[in-house]
């Protein structure tokens, strides 16, 4: 558990958010795609996956599945065949099968890109829906996933138990350019602020850093 000293205040929040985009200034999704269905599939997939492994999948799933038409049309079993290297595969398949016919009976065949929309589809929660608007649109919204959980909550940005929560501190505490912090914090956490093993020496936030537990976790 990741014990708490005491939360960030005003003013580190904004060296906190100059720093963070100045590491990242052009920072953005390392999942490759080309268009809107491809990030929406990518992202789908990366869910509780690695970057790297939806990205070693979607090249073959693209290939036979280039629109949200075939994906509608596609066999659930070819899908799973096509992503089953990726966590949970079954449902993922299902979802996106799902959230294709969705799209073509609900949307004239054309992906939403607001967030009311996109989590009334399958397998597209508020972080899904929140990381496919800031990436394609540079939306000001914040999207919360393991890396910007672990961060906000050593920095002492959020003290809150939930993804849903911590987002909401943050995009409070930051209120703009949200969609380059999300991914400055996602790049952050990924290489650098780690789960386990992280480059304490060498961190450019150690002084904003709250807490004790000597980052294992």
């Amino acid at each position: 558990m990741i014990k708490m000293i005491k939360q960030t205040n005003k003013q580190e929040i904004i060296e906190i958010k100059q720093k963070l985009l100045e590491l990242y200034p052009d920072s953005t999704t390392e999942l490759n795609y080309t268009n809107i269905y491809e990030l929406i599939v990518a992202v789908m997939l990366s869910a509780q996956c690695t970057d790297k492994r939806v990205n070693i999948i979607t090249p073959e799933f693209f290939k036979k599945y280039p629109n949200v038409k075939n994906l509608a049309n596609a066999n659930i079993d070819d899908i799973k065949s096509l992503i089953n290297t990726c966590s949970f595969f079954n449902n993922k398949a299902e979802n996106l099968h799902k959230m294709a016919n969705q799209v073509i009976d609900e949307f004239e065949g054309n992906i939403p890109l607001n967030q009311k929309d996109l989590i009334k589809l399958a397998g597209v929660g508020q972080k899904t829906a929140n990381v496919v608007m800031l990436e394609f649109t540079g939306a000001n919204v914040m999207a919360v996933d393991t890396h910007v959980f672990r961060v906000a909550h050593r920095l002492g940005l959020s003290k809150e138990k939930t993804a849903i929560k911590t987002e909401y501190d943050l995009t409070k505490k930051f209120k703009s350019d949200l969609h380059k912090l999300h991914q400055a914090m996602v790049l952050f956490g990924r290489y650098h602020c780690k789960a386990i093993n992280p480059m304490c020496e060498t961190c450019q936030l150690k002084e904003y850093c709250k807490s004790n537990a000597r980052f294992k976790v």
